[in-house]
């Protein structure tokens, strides 16, 4: 598998895109007035503790409080399952006697804490006192003692191998995991990288000895240089950048993180954009829609929820060769490859229900479903899957830690506030006429002008001409329309003139 890295910046924004194969399977956005919080450490003041919850409220300076689970306090943490940094990781199991909150956290404590998930328009920011800094090989663990290995790492004896590394070097009042991009390195990297996450730290501290809350403490590497950091490895042929100075940032950073990926970095010239290049564009908004079509001529319906994320297989209009049997298994395995790359593309996360193709051979359903095990695997975020039932079913759940794609690249229909439906030409039609027949009696036997959208106007002057009709029949004397463009399709005014 051949991956690229695309890097497009300019004053206002930076585009990043992975291409694996020459296709699109992940993209990431920071605007210059929106960068993301995931990473940033702050001191913050405990505002409410809510024991029915098991959670309480900070104030980190957002303007809206961030929110901490009781599982989130390093004190009574003693799993390490996941760290925010796209991987994960190994740690400790869970401890099963976890204390209560207020025995944990008062109202006006002041505490330092990092946030995991950017807030939304409804919630405020998620965070957690145990701090986490990720560097080019190591997660250095300020709160726990712990030695772990990415699970990532699969080959046995490098995970052994690795744990005896860092074993070695001098024992610190810290935890330390070996991130993925560690595989293969040796003392002299560990050590350089760890003496730079610690020195971090104690800068960190020295900071929040000196300022009173809510502060911002660390915010993390801007988006350029954070997916370098995370993502970009030797597997990668190439890395473009469209943008001078993002350009020599990147080559400086590696060039002390890790110097043999420098040659790698191009700095892209070419008059067009680098993502128009490379048809990132057309993918980027093929990712907006819901409908999207596969080379067999079947189809994928995404249909994000407020609760969860369906998506529908369809054969559209591959018609197979074979036998119907043949025709969905073939249909059922393409869409695999497209579902897993569209659920990372758009960033979808919590509860993701595919809904494939009835199958009648249960062979055939096992095949689907270890083509789907086999492309989750690329996929750097958690993610758990059942298996799929008779029905066609499968039940997946994915974690993210920031605004999926479609959050935010769009802004609700003002229309249809979201819903994606707006109703229809005739239902305005007959809404009008309850309207005017609720007014009658308000009325003083004049000409009545009704303002209406252009559709509505055509509408009433032709299919919908009974209505009108009836109207003038009932009031007693004539009715007048006026189309007007800027009015809200469903919306109209009933004028006396």
């Amino acid at each position: 598998m051949t991956n690229k890295m695309l890097v497009e910046s300019d004053p206002h924004e930076t585009r990043i895109a992975v291409l694996e194969d020459d296709r699109l399977v992940e993209v990431f956005v920071e605007r210059l007035r929106h960068r993301g919080l995931v990473g940033n450490v702050y001191k913050g003041r405990v505002t409410r503790v809510l024991p029915g919850m098991q959670a309480a409220f900070v104030d980190i300076g957002l303007g809206r409080d961030a929110f901490l689970y009781v599982s989130d306090v390093a004190e009574n943490l003693a799993a390490l399952e996941e760290l925010e940094t796209g991987e994960q990781e190994e740690g400790p199991p869970a401890s099963e006697h976890q204390p209560s909150i207020d025995d944990l956290l008062k109202a006006g404590q002041e505490l330092m804490v990092q946030v995991l998930k950017d807030p939304l328009p409804n919630k405020g920011a998620r965070v957690s006192t145990q701090i986490t800094l990720p560097g080019r090989y190591l997660v250095l663990l300020p709160t726990v003692r712990h030695v772990g290995v990415s699970r990532r790492i699969e080959e046995e004896s490098e995970r052994q191998r690795l744990r005896g590394v860092l074993e070695e070097l001098a024992p610190l009042p810290y935890g330390t995991i070996v991130r993925t991009a560690g595989e293969g390195k040796g003392r002299d990297e560990f050590e350089a990288d760890r003496a730079y996450l610690v020195r971090s730290w104690e800068r960190l501290q020295q900071r929040a000895a000196k300022t009173s809350a809510p502060t911002l403490l660390h915010q993390d590497l801007d988006l350029a240089l954070r997916v370098v950091r995370d993502l970009y490895n030797p597997t990668f042929s190439v890395l473009w950048v469209d943008g001078e100075e993002t350009y020599e940032r990147i080559v400086e950073f590696l060039d002390q993180v890790q110097p043999s990926l420098v040659g790698k970095v191009k700095m892209y010239r070419q008059e067009a954009s680098l993502f128009d290049r490379f048809g990132i564009e057309e993918e980027i908004e093929s990712a907006l829609q819901s409908k999207v079509w596969l080379k067999s001529g079947g189809y994928i319906v995404v249909n994000p929820t407020e609760a969860l994320v369906a998506i529908d297989v369809n054969t559209g209009r591959f018609v197979g060769q074979h036998n119907l049997e043949d025709t969905v298994l073939r249909t059922n395995l393409e869409a695999v490859q497209e579902v897993v790359r569209q659920v990372r593309l758009r960033d979808l996360g919590g509860i993701i229900v595919i809904d494939f193709i009835d199958m009648a051979e249960p062979e055939h359903r096992q095949q689907v479903f270890a083509a789907l095990e086999t492309e989750l695997k690329k996929d750097r975020a958690k993610n758990k899957v059942l298996n799929i039932s008779d029905f066609g079913l499968v039940e997946l759940t994915r974690k993210r830690s920031h605004a999926n794609l479609e959050r935010l690249l769009t802004q609700p229909c003002p229309y249809c506030h979201g819903s994606g439906r707006i109703r229809s030409v005739t239902t305005v039609c007959l809404n009008l006429r309850r309207a005017v027949l609720r007014q009658r009696g308000r009325l003083h036997q004049r000409e009545l002008l009704l303002r209406v959208h252009p559709e509505v106007a055509r509408a009433l002057q032709q299919e919908e001409r009974a209505i009108l009709d009836e109207l003038e029949r009932t009031l007693g004397y004539g009715i007048l329309l006026r189309s007007d463009a800027e009015l809200h399709h469903e919306s109209f005014d009933i004028l006396e003139v």
